[in-house]
C-alpha cells in the first residue's frame, strides 16, 4: 500500500490539493452510502422484527433459508461482476443487498430487547466512528495487519461451524470477544486501504472507476460495523 503522505508530497501544489478535496469527496461518498445503507438494513429489520405475524412466516417456514443466504450469494455474484455493471446499478445492487440483510437479521429482534438493540448499535457506532478515523489519520501503514485479520475472519467462520455441532457456550463467548477485536481492526485497515487506493488512482480522472470504488468502499465499511455490532450484541443484548 502506498504511503499516503509520500504521495502528497510529491504531488505537492495545485495537484496536491486537488487530490485532497477530491479525497473528501470520495470518502463523504462512502461514508454517506455506508450511511444509507445500514438506514436501509436498520428500517427493514425493525419493520419484520416487530411483526409476529411476518417473523413467523419467514422464520417458521423453508423460506428461512433463503433469507439466510440470499445476502451470502448476491454480495458474492456483486463483488465478482463490479467490473461489469453501471454505478447505478452497482448502487442499486448494494442497497438491495442491505434490505436483505435486514431481513436476515430481523430475528434479532425477537430474540433482544429493543433497549439493548439500541444500546448496543450506539456502543458500535461510537467504536467504529474512531477507529475509522483512526485508519484515515495514521501514519502508520496497516497493510500487514490486514493479511492477518483475514486469517482471523477465516478462523472465525470455521470455529463458528464447530460450534454448531458443540453447543459449547465458552467458545461462542471467545468467538464473540475475537470477532469484535477482528473486525474493529478491519474497520480501521479498510479505512486506510480506500483512502490510498483513491490516492493511488486519483489522476487517472475515471469518474466510473471511482463511483465504483466508492460503492466497494462503503460495503467493505457497511460489512465491518454490522459484523462488528453482532458480535457485541451476542454479549452485551438482553435476551427477551
Amino acid at each position: 500500500m502506498a504511503d499516503y503522505e509520500t504521495i502528497r508530497t510529491a504531488r505537492a501544489g495545485t495537484r496536491g490539493l486537488q487530490i485532497d478535496e477530491g479525497l473528501r469527496a470520495h470518502m463523504n461518498r462512502v461514508y454517506g452510502l455506508m450511511s444509507a445503507a445500514m438506514l436501509i438494513t436498520a428500517v427493514v429489520a425493525y419493520g419484520v422484527g416487530t411483526s409476529p405475524q411476518l417473523l413467523g412466516a419467514i422464520f417458521a417456514s423453508p423460506l428461512r433459508w433463503v433469507v439466510m443466504f440470499a445476502p451470502l450469494v448476491l454480495v458474492f455474484a456483486f463483488s465478482a461482476m463490479i467490473n461489469r455493471l453501471s454505478v447505478g446499478t452497482a448502487q442499486g445492487l448494494f442497497f438491495l443487498y442491505s434490505a436483505l440483510m435486514g431481513l436476515s437479521l430481523s430475528f434479532i429482534f425477537a430474540v433482544y430487547t429493543g433497549v439493548s438493540i439500541a444500546q448496543t448499535f450506539l456502543v458500535t457506532a461510537i467504536a467504529f466512528a474512531g477507529l475509522s478515523l483512526y485508519g484515515y489519520t495514521t501514519k502508520r501503514n496497516l497493510t500487514g495487519m490486514g493479511t492477518f485479520l483475514m486469517m482471523g475472519v477465516i478462523g472465525l467462520v470455521v470455529a463458528m461451524l464447530v460450534n454448531i455441532f458443540l453447543q459449547s457456550a465458552a467458545v461462542t463467548f471467545a468467538v464473540s470477544v475475537l470477532g469484535v477485536l477482528i473486525f474493529a481492526g478491519l474497520t480501521a485497515y479498510d479505512t486506510q486501504n480506500i483512502k490510498a487506493t483513491y490516492v493511488q488512482m486519483a489522476h487517472s480522472g475515471d469518474q466510473e472507476w471511482l463511483g465504483k470504488s466508492a460503492i466497494m468502499g462503503a460495503l467493505q465499511l457497511y460489512l465491518d460495523f454490522l459484523n462488528m455490532f453482532m458480535f457485541l450484541l451476542q454479549f452485551m443484548g438482553n435476551r427477551n
